[in-house]
């Protein structure tokens, strides 16, 4: 059950009538991960913990640099040098000590990242590269769990949810394929701070509805977001039959 302090900590989203104690109690009780504790992570983060989702599991095996500082705001200027890690579980515990964290300090293989996924409801790609999203793809597929997955380079953003629960959803490798060769990093091309902020709030808001059990979340569908003109349209996507990661799985 929801304690005194829980009822009056959450009270602002418990008033809404597609939360209500239901879906808090739904909350309290799920687990999420969350690949990548970067621009994207950052807001993740912070706002499913302080949704109070009840165990949040982090995974980076990065450190803190200079440079992460414009964007990525579960960090600050004492956590250079920091396990990105163990930075945002000093921040997190601050917001809400309520919540439980997972530490996942080490690069996750194949064998130790279908552990991570299988462990939670709901998984959040924060990451920045192709190969770690194609990984944590498969991950979920063979795991049946949802992925939440958001991107953002320059002054553009992506957002979906592929969930292989239902049979429509197309899952990331049906969009994407194998990728490009051409891929670049924030390093290599930039990206601004207000925008990764927006993919990772949206982020977050798609796995708290897959997790209360309210709304219409975004699977079957990719949000592109299109900062310099602050203009968002939306596309729909279909599932590949034939696609190498997810085509069996629904026979």
């Amino acid at each position: 059950m929801l304690s005194d302090q829980e009822l009056l900590r959450y009270s602002r989203q418990i008033l809404l009538a597609q939360v209500d104690i239901d879906g808090q109690l739904r909350l309290k009780r799920s687990k999420a991960l969350v690949v990548g504790l970067g621009g994207l992570g950052s807001p993740v983060a912070l706002y499913l913990a302080a949704a109070g989702v009840g165990e949040l599991h982090l995974a980076d095996f990065d450190t803190v640099d200079l440079t992460n500082l414009q964007r990525q705001v579960i960090h600050d200027s004492d956590s250079v040098g920091m396990s990105k890690v163990d930075s945002a579980c000093k921040r997190l515990e601050a917001i809400n000590p309520e919540v439980k964290l997972v530490a996942h300090r080490e690069a996750l293989d194949e064998d130790s990242l279908a552990a991570a996924v299988g462990a939670v409801d709901v998984v959040l790609d924060c990451s920045d590269n192709f190969s770690t999203r194609e990984a944590v793809n498969a991950a979920c597929v063979a795991a049946g769990k949802p992925l939440v997955s958001g991107a953002a380079i320059r002054l553009e953003g992506q957002l979906s949810v592929f969930d292989p629960r239902r049979d429509y959803s197309p899952c990331y490798h049906c969009l994407y394929g194998h990728g490009s060769e051409a891929e670049l990093t924030c390093s290599e091309a930039g990206v601004l701070g207000p925008l990764v902020g927006l993919v990772g709030s949206l982020q977050a808001l798609e796995a708290m509805k897959l997790l209360a059990g309210f709304g219409d979340p975004l699977v079957g569908r990719l949000l592109l977001i299109d900062a310099l003109g602050t203009r968002m349209r939306e596309l729909r996507v279909k599932r590949d039959p034939a696609c190498a990661v997810c085509g069996s799985r629904h026979g």
